[in-house]
């Protein structure tokens, strides 16, 4: 019998595809160290599992609205006010999600219609262009390079349109960069889809984790509210990536379209899960944990740079994250494919890594290291992939 044919062009998740290779090593006896995951190595706070407890004791074990809980829903647009600068109406331009990729594919489904097509960063997170061939449309890859800061040029943007472009996909700080681009970036990108009447879809799962000046919010400009959806969740900020709970910030009319979606595919997200995430928002304590992940993800990530300059590899070149917890490290001098370089890394020297081929061509040559880890191991997962490239 027939199955969906959209499918057979989309590729399994390379994280996923090597979170089981380890698995089946570590089992076989084998010492890895795990550096591929996109998961915090934070518990969530234990205040945040106790107002899940107290919700479920409470009897807030059914169905909830499918829009989100009321006070959920004040309580993300009081962060959005807080940490962003932007003001969403919660009772109307702000829908609760089964995490942040619900709300991307919510987002997605709201605005694309069949043979629509969406201007994407190359390299980005997968999952933003499998969405789009999920949903029959068609995806078009802006090259990002490393030598332009792994951001598109405005010229590149305006090369890659088509007359069936709606849609421009950010994600900053990026996976698997962690770049982020400056407000005067951002402004000409708006400034360029007010000129070609595009939506925006900005992913900014990763925003509260920067090591420096900290990243715009897309919608934050006079006018951008109206072509703008926001994507975000508590996954990374709140160490909460099991609990799926997120939430996609747009327009009325695009909620509208996304509370449909929301309602046909997942129903509601479960209320006591929606309590939990209140608190995590609400309590002052707890954008305090937040502050401490944030810092040990800095300490790690200056680790990572201090043993650069210690080991000073020639193949190896080393470009510090602006955000986000992961280095895209440039190993294009070893002469390989980034998944040839995996496989390798992982049975001679055993360490866990992405290719960077996994996020567009433009990650060819480059593997993602997450520093979601402990400093041990973080420490010597870098030094065994120093020496495995320089003894190639």
């Amino acid at each position: 019998m027939k199955t969906n044919q959209q499918f057979d062009l989309i590729r399994q998740s390379a994280t996923v595809a090597m979170a089981d290779r380890i698995l089946a090593l570590k089992a076989s006896g084998r010492a890895i160290v795990p550096l591929q995951v996109g998961d915090p190595d934070f518990a969530t706070p234990p205040a945040v599992m106790d107002a899940a407890l107290r919700a479920m004791q409470n009897g807030q074990t059914h169905y909830a609205p499918s829009r989100g809980l009321p006070d959920l829903r004040e309580a993300i647009a009081a962060k959005l006010r807080r940490d962003e600068g932007v003001n969403f109406d919660p009772a109307s331009e702000i829908l609760v999600t089964h995490g942040g990729i619900h709300a991307y594919y919510t987002a997605m489904q709201s605005i694309l219609s069949p043979g629509d097509e969406a201007l994407i960063p190359d390299p980005s997170w997968a999952t933003h262009s499998n969405m789009v061939v999920m949903l029959h449309g068609g995806v078009t890859r802006v090259p990002a390079p490393a030598e332009n800061g792994f951001l598109p040029t405005l010229d590149a943007w305006e090369k890659a349109l088509t007359p069936r472009t709606r849609v421009i996909v950010l994600n900053y700080p990026s996976n698997p960069t962690g770049a982020y681009p400056s407000r005067a970036y951002l402004e000409n990108i708006h400034a360029f889809a007010r000129a070609h009447d595009l939506w925006i879809v900005s992913d900014e799962v990763y925003g509260s984790l920067f090591y420096g000046e900290a990243p715009v919010c897309a919608a934050a400009f006079e006018g951008a509210k109206e072509r703008t959806l926001i994507v975000n969740s508590l996954s990374k900020s709140y160490a909460m990536t099991g609990w799926r709970v997120g939430f996609l910030a747009a327009p009325a009319s695009v909620i509208e379209n996304a509370l449909k979606a929301g309602q046909n595919s997942i129903t509601c997200v479960a209320p006591f899960v929606q309590k939990a995430a209140a608190f995590a928002l609400t309590d002052l304590a707890m954008q305090d944990v937040t502050a401490q992940m944030r810092a040990a993800y800095a300490r790690r990530r200056d680790l990572v740079l201090r043993l650069s300059h210690e080991l000073e590899s020639e193949r190896v070149r080393v470009i510090p994250p602006q955000g986000a917890f992961y280095f895209f490290l440039d190993l294009r001098a070893v002469g390989m494919s980034s998944v040839e370089m995996c496989e390798r890394l992982i049975e001679e020297a055993g360490v866990g890594l992405v290719p960077g081929s996994a996020f567009g061509e433009c990650g060819e040559g480059f593997i993602r290291m997450t520093i979601a880890a402990s400093d041990e191991d973080v420490e010597a997962g870098f030094r065994k992939i120093v020496a495995w490239a320089d003894a190639q």
